[in-house]
């Protein structure tokens, strides 16, 4: 396979994203139509990024620049090198560097693969500060990039994406599985509509039979660990707030590890049925532990555990913190002006309803389901990146032909 020597802007157009606006939290800014990028969006995302978290309003718009679907989406702060191709129109900070490949010249896909295989850690390299990492556009066009001809371009970003196009599949898959377990919760336990609600009596405006309670009667907790999380497989898994704070599973595949020098492993061993919530930055995104592993978890989370004459099972624990009651109970209480914070007491201060043990179990039963469904979609997804990046390299070194 036939390869040469350019560099990315000789491959299309590459430009910073824009945020010209000071200060960048302010209020009139966001809230309206235009997806809203940030950095946090590309590295939880696949090959196409279909979700973000916050948008813009025209005022927004004004001050940033709105770029087409297809464009590669590269971070250069924060996350440095992360990349996703728009699967929308969207916006984003000068934080990130867009790339709208020349068709004739190269494929989006491929130069997404291209840094996940080659170029990502040689740019992590170039990364300067103690406080933040960063990468400038004009270092980064600075590397000259080994490209396949066009045609291998293609057919190598086929083979890959196809793995891709089932990870995307089985998330989906994952998203609906979510849906329905939440709406499930709301229906039942939000507007009383229990099987067999008809014949109990609403005293108070809890189902008689019910009770409602402290939830700092109900749980103990403890502040995580503090440490360095890195890739390196050098000890147990180092959970953190950014690996629970976008869905409402963990997928332990991307979870960083952590060292054991001077780490008191019994305490912060991380058992089945643990509850985590965020207390920095997103406070209140709450997880459970659904399988045995050797993991533990950091000092941004707080871990919950049901005391043992406690009725409720964690699942229905997990379901009631993460609903939009108790979401809203944290987003109000929680304090800081920059970056919003809870303490442990603070987290549990909150009433939650108790069922009855009947109502609790026929929960248990459907939503169990639904979890197990969840979570196997989630292996399937860990082998399928797993047989990707086996094959990436060697398709971009040539010792696959395509």
């Amino acid at each position: 396979m036939s390869r040469k020597i350019v560099t990315l802007d000789k491959l299309g157009y590459v430009s910073r994203g824009k945020s010209k606006h000071r200060p960048r939290n302010a209020k009139h800014l966001y809230g309206g139509q235009y997806p809203f990028v940030q950095t946090g969006d590309i590295k939880h995302s696949g090959l196409y990024l279909h979700e973000y978290s916050q948008t813009y309003s025209e005022a927004g718009l004004a001050q940033s620049k709105l770029w087409p679907a297809g464009t590669l989406c590269i971070t250069i702060a924060a996350n440095i090198a992360d990349t996703s191709i728009l699967a929308i129109d969207a916006c984003f900070p000068d934080s990130v560097i867009g790339f709208i490949p020349d068709k004739d010249k190269t494929d989006a896909r491929y130069i997404k693969y291209l840094f996940d295989a080659k170029l990502q850690k040689r740019y992590q390299n170039f990364s300067q500060g103690a406080a933040q990492d960063n990468l400038s556009q004009k270092k980064l066009l600075s590397i000259d990039l080994e490209v396949h001809s066009l045609r291998d371009q293609r057919k190598i970003a086929d083979i890959l994406s196809a793995y891709d196009d089932l990870i995307e599949n089985n998330r989906r898959r994952i998203q609906l599985l979510e849906e329905s377990a939440r709406l499930l919760y709301r229906e039942w336990f939000v507007h009383l509509r229990f099987p067999g609600h008809e014949a109990v009596q609403i005293i108070d405006g809890v189902p008689e039979g019910w009770e409602k309670v402290k939830l700092s009667d109900q749980v103990s907790t403890q502040y995580g660990y503090t440490e360095t999380a890195t890739k390196e497989a050098i000890g147990p898994k180092f959970l953190r707030g950014t690996d629970i704070n976008k869905t409402s599973y963990i997928d332990w595949s991307t979870v960083p590890f952590c060292t054991e020098e001077n780490l008191n492993k019994e305490k912060y061993q991380l058992d089945l049925g643990d509850i985590l919530v965020i207390r920095m930055a997103d406070p209140g995104k709450v997880a459970i532990v659904e399988q045995e592993i050797d993991a533990i978890f950091a000092s941004y989370l707080v871990r919950l555990k049901l005391n043992p004459s406690v009725k409720i099972s964690p699942l229905f624990l997990f379901y009631s913190l993460a609903s939009l009651e108790y979401q809203g109970y944290i987003s109000g209480a929680s304090t800081g002006s920059t970056r919003k914070s809870a303490s442990a007491k603070l987290l549990v201060n909150y009433d939650i309803v108790i069922p009855s043990a009947h109502i609790c179990q026929l929960f248990e039963t459907v939503a169990s389901k639904y979890r197990k469904q969840i979570n196997a979609l989630l292996k399937q997804n860990a082998s399928l990146r797993e047989a990707r990046d086996l094959l990436l390299p060697r398709l971009m070194r040539g010792e696959i032909d395509v």
